[in-house]
């Protein structure tokens, strides 16, 4: 059974999107009328001079002008016979990220208000939910069940749990009854999206900021947040943690509030994001300007600080490795090349000097090449650790490590689906050899002798293959795998 983390709640002065949950665990439809109160109504030039004075972006990734969204939608059903669809991307395939998961089981009629709000705009007969959870499944139903008059205007779909399910076209590709996978065409979903008419498409945080935006008003809004992006944004800390801030707050101030601090750096906008040093986190803000100076981006936003004990080069080889099997298996860049990206940095960080400069190469292959924004991101990812960790980087290919573990600060879905089995040292055999490290350095790691630092270590389901293969090549036959 695969667990699914439940998020850790939190806000910078008074909330808006989370509010009621300091009181409730979940806001029925009731509760969220009280908190909220009713929803106005807006003409579709309404609904986008709303989104253009508040300056509403997605909050999924790339940060797309959610009023050029409603114009593209409103444009192409106007060349056509007029029908649309809404979409909300609901999947958060990433497991940095909790905040759109927090939004869905805690305050889902936020979201079906900002989305049926859009469906009215636009015309749409049908909003659509896209989800990866189960219990996010059974509380968007809930929501749309407590709404006698809209409840069946919503339709809620389960998809795989898959990075990639959250890309534009997979999740319409797997709402419409086909396989979760991306098109690979430079198809706009407003042009042709669910069952090929235009759809409006976006993430469930970006929906709830437009209820809260219908409420409030433009002018209300606008004072949060900074003149040039005004409001709130969701955050998910360390994976666990969903903090909403006003946009402009200090990174270590949040950072602060959840009871963390930048450590040995901070990885902003997740596994495609990239990482802020020492000194850089410590100067930037939670602004599109600020962050931008440092050729960085919120993103889906995450932001994950790297704690002093854990080894840098084994986090990052342990999630480009991750990245590389969430390959949608359909070009040659991501079947081909992240696995080899992966296996470069992995041989890298074991040791082997010629493979650390293999990598570079690697990543120059899969660049620009894909079938979608993974190959790219991967790349991005790995690109930015290497330069803002170089000499950890260069001291594991020299050889010489950095001695500590790999704790799993960034986290990854292995990391909660260990299984029952541990590998075992028989320290009356081991000599030291080294190769189970090798085969296995998400597992092992050596002490300042060269020898295994622990006696019984975790095996993660995935790894069970590697860890047979680490015992059969253990010269001195010291490794068993026990229960």
């Amino acid at each position: 059974m695969t667990y699914e983390p439940l998020p850790v709640l939190g806000s910078v002065g008074p909330p808006r999107l989370l509010a009621g949950l300091d009181t409730a665990a979940r806001l029925d439809r009731v509760s969220h009328l009280t908190v909220h109160g009713a929803l106005p109504r807006h003409r579709p030039d309404e609904l986008v001079d709303l989104a253009e004075n508040i300056d509403l972006r997605g909050r999924g990734g790339a940060g797309f002008p959610f009023a050029r969204k409603l114009q593209a939608v409103l444009r192409s059903a106007a060349a056509r016979d007029g029908r649309t669809a809404v979409v909300v991307n609901g999947s958060e395939g990433e497991p940095s990220c909790l905040k759109d998961t927090a939004l869905l089981l805690h305050a889902p009629h936020l979201v079906l208000d900002g989305a049926l709000l859009a469906a009215d705009a636009l015309g749409a007969e049908e909003v659509v939910i896209g989800v990866t959870r189960a219990d996010v499944e059974q509380s968007v139903a809930a929501a749309a069940a407590e709404r006698a008059a809209t409840g069946d205007r919503v339709r809620v779909t389960r998809l795989p749990e898959r990075f990639v399910t959250g890309e534009g076209t997979a999740m319409v590709n797997g709402l419409g009854g086909g396989p979760t996978l991306p098109s690979g065409q430079k198809v706009r979903t407003s042009d042709r999206g669910l069952n090929g008419v235009p759809t409006l498409f976006s993430n469930t945080e970006t929906f709830a900021q437009l209820a809260v935006a219908a409420r409030l008003g433009a002018l209300e809004y606008r004072t949060a947040g900074l003149p040039d992006e005004p409001g709130t944004v969701l955050l998910t800390v360390s994976g666990a943690t969903v903090v909403e801030t006003p946009a402009g707050i200090p990174l270590p101030y949040v950072l602060q509030l959840c009871g963390t601090d930048i450590g040995q750096g901070v990885l902003v906008g997740g596994y495609h994001g990239r990482w802020l040093g020492p000194g850089t986190a410590r100067q930037a803000t939670l602004s599109r300007r600020s962050l931008a100076a440092y050729d960085a981006v919120l993103g889906a936003g995450a932001v994950l600080p790297l704690p002093p004990d854990t080894c840098p080069a084994g986090e990052v080889a342990r999630v480009a490795r991750w990245m590389a099997d969430e390959t949608a298996g359909q070009c040659g860049p991501c079947v081909r090349g992240l696995p080899a990206l992966a296996q470069a940095l992995e041989d890298a960080v074991a040791g082997d000097r010629a493979a650390f400069d293999t990598v570079a190469q690697r990543m120059r292959a899969v660049r620009r090449r894909g079938a979608c924004s993974h190959p790219d991101g991967t790349a991005s990812f790995v690109a930015s650790a290497l330069a803002a960790f170089p000499d950890e980087f260069e001291d594991h290919a020299r050889g010489r490590g950095c001695g500590r573990r790999v704790l799993g600060a960034l986290p990854l879905p292995a990391d909660d689906d260990t299984g029952p089995e541990r590998l075992v040292v028989d320290w009356t055999l081991c000599q030291g050899h080294g190769l189970c490290v090798d085969v296995l350095p998400d597992v092992v790691r050596l002490d300042a002798d060269g020898y295994p630092a622990e006696a019984s270590m975790p095996v993660p389901v995935r790894l069970r293959p590697k860890a047979l293969r680490a015992v059969r090549r253990c010269p001195a036959l010291a490794l068993r795998i026990t229960d």
